[in-house]
Parts: C-alpha cells; structure tokens; sequence
C-alpha cells in the first residue's frame, strides 16, 4: 500500500514538473502553406507580416533564404511560440509580468479564433499562441497594435480579379470618390514585353507590371475611386512570390483575346478606356485618369529608377507624372538615406499616351535585365511598394 502511494506520488511529481518544464520550453507552431502561398502571403495569413523579427525567425527556423519557394503539401514552423496555459494568467503562464504585452497576446490569440485559424480559445484548450516578435522584440510595433491603428471601414467591395486572399477589399474612405482610374499593365497575351532568361526563372515584364497594376488598383478602390482594369487574367491575382510564372492567357477588359499585331493591340485597350471614358463623362464626371505600367529592357548594366512619360503638350499628364515622381524621390530618401533617386519625367509620342481621351501617364518601372532593378518588381514587398507610391503621387497630384 506504502508502495503504491509513494509510486502514485513519484508519478505525480514526474507529471508535475514535466508539465512545468513543457510550460517553460514552448515549441514551435506547424502550419502548411496554401497552394501557391509564399512566405509574406503565409506570414500575413498569420499576422506575422508587420514585424520583420518574425520573417528573420521563420527562415531560420525552416532553414530558409527570401527567394526559396514554399510547398503546400509540407509543413513549416511558423514563428508563433506554443505554451501551455497554466489556466491562471498569460503572464504567469509565459513567465513575463507586462500586462500590456499579455492584453496584447490575448488579442492575438482572439484574433486567429475569429478569423478560424485555430478550433478552440485558449482558455478551453490551455493552449496559448505568442507571436514570437511580439515576445521576443519589444522595440517592434506588435501586429495587434498595428491591426488597432487600421482605419474603421465603411463598406467592402469584391474583386474577383484580385484572387481569393485578396478579392475582398475594405474601403477605408471616400477620398476618392466620383474619380475613374484606368489601369493598364503592359503587353500581354501573345506580347510577354521584356524578357530575362535566368539560369532557373524567366522575368515577363507583363507579369509584373500586371501584379503591381493589381495592387495599385487595390488601393484606389480603397478610396471610393471607381477603377478599371483594363488587360485581365482572372487565373492571377496579386501574387506574393518572387518568381511569377509567364502565361500567354490575358484577356481585354472584355474578355476578348489580345491580338498578336502591336497595334491592334494598343488600339483594342485604347478603344476600351476611350469608351468607358466617354460615358463617365456624359455623368458628369470630371476626373479621369490612365496609368500605363511597363517594365524597360535595356543593358544589363543600365541600372535605372523609375521613370515617367507624358504626352506632348498634355499639362495635366505632366503635373501628374512630375507629382509621382516627387512621391518616389521623397520615399527613396527616407527607406535609402544617400542613394540619391534619378528616375526622369519627359514627353513622348507612346500610341497608348496618344490616343486615349482620358488624361494619361506611363511608368517605366526598371530595367529587367539589372540585377539591382529586378529586385524591385521581384520581391513582393517592393511591388507593394511601387503600389503605394504610384498612389500616394496621384492623390498629390489630384487632390490638391
């Protein structure tokens, strides 16, 4: 009996401390990526994107560098620390007494049950998931402060076009409401534009002019403006990995095939924004603008900014163009202190500038042939970036 009780015992003390020692040692979450998922898209799916602590974890972790590929049939640790939750307090459980770090990881953690990404509340399963910058890099803006800073939105709006994770856009405002914006991705169809062919992947200029179309859309329609996306491939969407593939399948506004000849081509996108143009106008509608997004090809040596053409004597084209590129030149001295920006603005008799009504501009995004340039259209935080900057110069440029 003695025997028994002290076994009984033993074994108690063995679960006890082994219980507190599994506290004490979290591990790391497993998760798979979603078919065609790259590291950013996996991370955000997380809310792991806001804090570059977590992108240096998740690397390490999986032994992995920023251009290698995710597979979706196997399993990653993500950087989201589990601990067994004690049933007391997160503070106790995780061993640190900020409270407002602990409000914060309770946040989280109500945050990924509301949106599905775990089964049950903390609370229920004693299972408690701490994002590891939020833990491990106090000096970082945590994710659930950033996701409390996101304006309150005033509506949603679906678009297909931007695929599943991203086809549900929030409208923040109306800042831009009763203005049209066409936006056209260069090339397509038969006409991938510039190439560069690597020892292992292909660069098609029209594939990532045609993602940073996308996403520059996006944040227009955040802002009430009414957008058309003037060369479509529904197969796409906004595209987070580095390398996008080269397809021939893009589509007119319409849906009809591009044609192989060049300016039948250019006639067809211009014929579609003349016409949506001309029945904005008949509304009354008195802001109407064309972007025009293209990749350059030229020396791999030549490398070059972003820069901006016009059409002759369109005033407005200027002030629009020379408005973005003081966006791009104001942004290149904050995120590249010293590196000076030497992206140009100049007139030219492009056929797109020409013979669309509405007044238009046309970006030149790089050089795809320079290494340096390539890592601007490659990695998807720098096509975001483009996004961002091309719209915050048109809302320079129009709202002032």
């Amino acid at each position: 009996m003695i025997k028994t009780k002290l076994k009984v015992l033993i074994i108690s003390v063995i679960l006890l401390f082994g219980f507190s020692a599994y506290a004490q040692n979290p591990y790391y979450l497993k998760k798979n990526p979603l078919k065609g998922e790259g590291t950013y898209a996996f991370l955000r799916r997380f809310h792991l994107d806001d804090n570059s602590c977590n992108l240096k974890k998740f690397l390490e972790l999986n032994n992995l560098r920023k251009t290698d590929n995710l597979f979706f049939d196997k399993e990653y640790k993500l950087p989201i620390l589990i601990y067994a939750y004690n049933g007391k307090s997160i503070r106790s459980t995780i061993g640190n007494n900020n409270y407002n770090l602990a409000l914060q990881i309770q946040k989280y953690n109500e945050l990924i049950l509301s949106e599905n990404l775990r089964k049950t509340h903390y609370t229920e399963s004693e299972i408690l998931w701490v994002p590891f910058g939020m833990f491990k890099c106090p000096n970082s803006i945590s994710v659930v402060e950033k996701i409390g800073e996101k304006k309150k939105s005033i509506g949603t709006k679906t678009v297909k076009l931007f695929g599943n994770e991203n086809k549900k856009v929030e409208i923040e405002d109306k800042l831009l409401e009763n203005r049209v914006f066409y936006v056209v991705s260069g090339h397509g169809g038969p006409d991938p534009g510039a190439r560069f062919l690597g020892k292992h992947h292909t660069l098609c200029e029209d594939e990532y002019a045609y993602d940073v179309a996308l996403r520059l859309a996006r944040n227009l329609i955040r802002h009430s403006a009414i957008v058309y996306i003037i060369i479509q491939d529904p197969n796409d969407g906004i595209r987070d990995e580095q390398y996008l593939k080269c397809d021939k399948d893009e589509k007119s506004i319409q849906g009809k095939s591009l044609p192989k000849d060049q300016v039948k081509r250019l006639k067809l996108r211009c014929d579609d924004i003349n016409r949506n143009y001309r029945k904005h106008k008949k509304k009354g509608v008195k802001s109407q603008t064309t972007v025009i997004i293209h990749v350059d090809s030229r020396s791999y040596q030549k490398r070059q900014d972003v820069f901006f053409y016009y059409y002759f004597g369109s005033k407005q084209g200027k002030r629009i163009a020379l408005a973005i590129h003081k966006k791009f030149a104001e942004k290149y001295r904050k995120v590249q202190k010293g590196r000076g920006y030497h992206g140009t603005v100049s007139a030219r008799n492009l056929y797109v500038l020409k013979h669309t009504l509405p007044t238009a501009v046309f970006l030149e995004l790089g050089n795809i042939r320079n290494t340096y340039d390539q890592k601007r259209i490659i990695l998807p935080d720098n096509r975001q970036a483009l996004a961002n900057w091309i719209y915050l110069g048109l809302k320079d440029a129009l709202l002032k």
